[in-house]
């Protein structure tokens, strides 16, 4: 009778457990006080995310009080003690697509749990957690963290939600910041650019991009002005001009060949390259190469490649603006408006027009155009 009984009540337990499982899987669906939300941010090529519950301030007291400062026990899970849980429900989890610099430490691309240990002195302890899909911070472990780094809190206006917000946002870095209440808890990301984006480069060209020669010109066009290795640079764009079956030699080319040239200060074989490749361009090209010279102060050779386009491209658009830019750069102010004019008589749209006259105005002046 025994064995029954025993044998009945395992039954009991046991339906009592699946109906209560049961019931914790149903109604996932039902609105939250504290509703979920997620922020992202591209810098580069990375992706940077952020997803938590927000709570709102609802007149309580938050900071040491339902924010306790430092470490706590909360009573419950498996951590003796708990940071905050940067949220409210489940864990706030924090993404990256790849590694990011954070208060010059290194962290991992990947998911990670983010919570925080709010000091009373207007400093917090930011922690990134191997163990991202735990509830809140009960099951905290120290050994577990990825990086840990400490930041200084600033005081803002009343933010009644939680909101995390990407701030300061340029080329190779953001700024992440948790406001609530009174109370912003800041740290700044920052990214690899050019290292990211040559590993990726590296990678596509191993794949049906790779099948093409602009993705060789585009690949060494970056490494060159992003600082690169011109080494491999110069393999990739050598690759594009001769030697496989998508190679073409032309003035693109040529010209990213001759610009990795001289950064190596290979300087008289950079200038023979660009001599090949002036036959290649269109005049269009021929005239920006003209005012890349310019730029670089070497305006003497600019005014050589601009008389050069208006010879082989006689009477086409945009030939005499580039003279008159040449003979400006030298100070030849007479030469100037005399090219000027002739080039608001070939100017092809009105877009082109204004700006001569308004280059011309200039000129009649005196002023340089450049």
């Amino acid at each position: 009778m025994k064995k029954s009984y025993s044998a009945i009540s395992a039954m009991i337990l046991i339906a009592i457990f699946c109906i209560s499982n049961s019931t914790f899987a149903q109604l996932t669906f039902l609105p939250q006080g504290s509703q979920k939300a997620k922020v992202s941010q591209r810098i580069g090529t990375t992706d940077v995310s952020v997803i938590y519950s927000r709570p709102s301030v609802n007149e309580r007291e938050i900071w040491g009080a339902l924010v306790p400062y430092g470490m706590n026990n909360l009573g419950f899970g498996t951590a003796k003690e708990s940071p905050w849980r940067a949220g409210a429900n489940e864990n706030t989890m924090f993404k990256t697509s790849h590694d990011l610099t954070i208060g010059g430490k290194t962290l991992p691309a990947g998911k990670y749990g983010l919570h925080m240990i709010v000091n009373e002195d207007n400093t917090a302890t930011v922690i990134f957690s191997k163990n991202h899909g735990a509830w809140g911070s009960y099951f905290y472990e120290p050994s577990e963290d990825a990086l840990r780094v400490d930041v200084e809190t600033k005081e803002i206006g009343h933010v009644e939600q939680l909101l995390f917000t990407f701030n300061d946002v340029d080329a190779t870095s953001a700024v992440v910041a948790l406001n609530w209440e009174k109370k912003q808890i800041p740290f700044k990301v920052e990214v690899d650019v050019t290292n990211n984006v040559l590993a990726e480069i590296r990678q596509k060209l191993q794949t049906n991009p790779g099948f093409n020669r602009q993705t060789w010109e585009q690949a060494a066009n970056f490494a060159l002005n992003n600082g690169g290795d011109l080494d491999e640079a110069l393999g990739w764009i050598d690759a594009a001009i001769a030697g496989q079956f998508f190679s073409q030699k032309n003035f693109n080319n040529l010209s990213i060949k001759s610009q990795i040239l001289a950064k190596q200060g290979k300087t008289t074989e950079a200038e023979a390259l660009m001599e090949e490749a002036l036959p290649l361009g269109t005049v269009f090209q021929v005239h920006g190469y003209g005012r890349q010279l310019i730029g670089q102060g070497k305006v003497s050779k600019a005014l050589e490649i601009f008389k050069w386009n208006a010879k082989n491209h006689k009477g086409t658009w945009p030939v005499h603006y580039g003279l008159a830019r040449g003979y400006s750069a030298l100070g030849d102010n007479k030469s100037t408006v005399k090219h000027l004019k002739i080039a608001m008589e070939n100017a092809p749209a009105q877009v082109n027009k204004d700006r001569v006259a308004a280059n011309l105005a200039k000129a009649e002046k005196g002023e340089a155009i450049n």
